[in-house]
Order: C-alpha cells, then structure tokens, then sequence
C-alpha cells in the first residue's frame, strides 16, 4: 500500500514540486488549495500520470474547522496519513511604519497558526504508526531582509515550533524538520523587480536561484529512510547566500 502526504499551498511553487516529487517516491498525495482550483487539479493529474493517487481539497489552513475537514477527508479517502509538508504561506513585505494590521493578522494566521493547525491535525493520525512533518520555513528566518520583518518573525516562529514538535512527538516516531529556501524561482518572484533581482544574485555565493525542485528533492529526502534518525532539524537551502 503506498504512503500518503499532504501537501498545503500545493497548486504552485514549492508546494507543487513537493507534491509531485512524493508521487515520484511512491506517494499518494492530497494536494491542498485555497483559491485556484483549477491549478490544483493540475497537480492532480500530473501526480495521477504517475501512477499514482491525488486529490483536490481546498482549505484555507487559518480556519481550524476547514484544516479538521481536510484531514477527514484525506482520512477517509485513502484510510492514513504518513506525511504533512507544512508549506502554504504568505508574503507581504512592509517596512515596520508601514505595516497594516489585516496584513499582519493574516501573515500571523497563515505562516503560524496554520502551521499549528496542520501539525496538530496530523500528529493525530500519526500517533500510532509514526510519520513525518516538514516545515518549510525561509532563509529570512536567520538572515535580516529589509521590509521583511513580519515575514521574518513568522517563519523564525516556525523554526522554534518544528524543535519544539519534534522534540514532544519523537516518542511517537513523528519527525519534525524543516527546509529554509532561499531565492528559489517562482511566481513570487516575478514581482521582484530586475534590478534587485540582480543585487540579490551578486549576493548569492552561487550566483544563481534555486529551483522550487530543489527545495523538493530535500523534503524527500527527509521524508525517506535515509533521514530516519534526524529530527528538530532546519535545513538552510539558500546557495550560501546566509553564510
């Protein structure tokens, strides 16, 4: 019987390349949305042309009662969980004197309490059979970005979080860890204009973005038998760029 992972903010980005890359390991996969349906049935083929099974489950993560019926519903359609990939966020720079509350509130309740909600929801079901929990965090969590300070602080939070689960859900066999990415190429970035693309570049000991499969082929990695004895653990993946 194979595996199952769910995947949040799965329809782009990171969180597509994760879902996709677990389908390559032999997964099946709940591709989580919560606008663009559409693209998520996207990834749901792509995983299906695999070989294996998807679904679709929209779910803002903010909203406990939506994140507790996500879970029943991946439950009940392929009977148990053994991963989360914790990845759904949002970015909203603002210096401090211009940050606007609903921003705040909303970055609060979606790059943490989400996270919460989802590690909570899948820690119940893995209670008995173990499983894995990665967080993707960010690179702005241990390197200071001008207009990034409540980005930053969320994902700092999801840096102390992933130790803190892990350390309570050890005895459980559930491993909690999390990859930090850097500049990593995605539709967020376009919004970046070209000029700070290449001061950001310059930046990079590489000299070049990482690629949202980057990013993938870890949280595999972490969720395999390669990586059976590390948890609490935040992977930096950012070409250097934080050293």
């Amino acid at each position: 019987m194979a595996k199952v992972a769910i995947v949040t903010g799965a329809s782009r980005g990171i969180g597509k390349a994760c879902a996709i890359k677990l389908a390559e390991c032999g997964y099946d996969v709940a591709v989580n949305y919560v606008s663009n349906e559409a693209k998520a049935q996207e990834v749901v083929a792509a995983i299906e042309a695999l070989g294996q099974k998807a679904i679709a489950v929209k779910a803002d993560t903010a909203d406990l009662k939506q994140v507790q019926d996500m879970f029943r519903e991946v439950h009940k359609t392929f009977g148990q969980l053994d991963v989360l990939v914790n990845n759904a966020g949002v970015v909203d720079d603002a210096y401090l004197l211009m940050i606007n509350e609903d921003s705040l509130t909303r970055s609060l309740d979606i790059n943490i309490k989400g996270y919460f909600h989802c590690a909570q929801q899948a820690a119940l079901k893995m209670m008995r059979t173990g499983g894995r929990i990665v967080n993707v965090s960010s690179v702005s969590s241990v390197l200071a970005v001008e207009g990034q300070g409540v980005y930053s602080a969320t994902k700092g939070a999801v840096n102390s979080m992933t130790a803190t689960l892990a350390k309570e859900l050890a005895p459980r066999n559930i491993l909690v860890n999390a990859v930090a990415p850097g500049f990593i190429e995605t539709e967020m970035m376009d919004a970046i204009p070209e000029e700070k693309k290449e001061e950001y570049i310059k930046a990079i000991p590489m000299h070049k973005y990482g690629k949202a499969e980057d990013v993938a082929n870890v949280v595999a990695q972490l969720c395999s038998d390669n990586f059976g004895y590390m948890t609490g653990q935040v992977l930096v993946l950012d070409g250097g760029l934080s050293l």
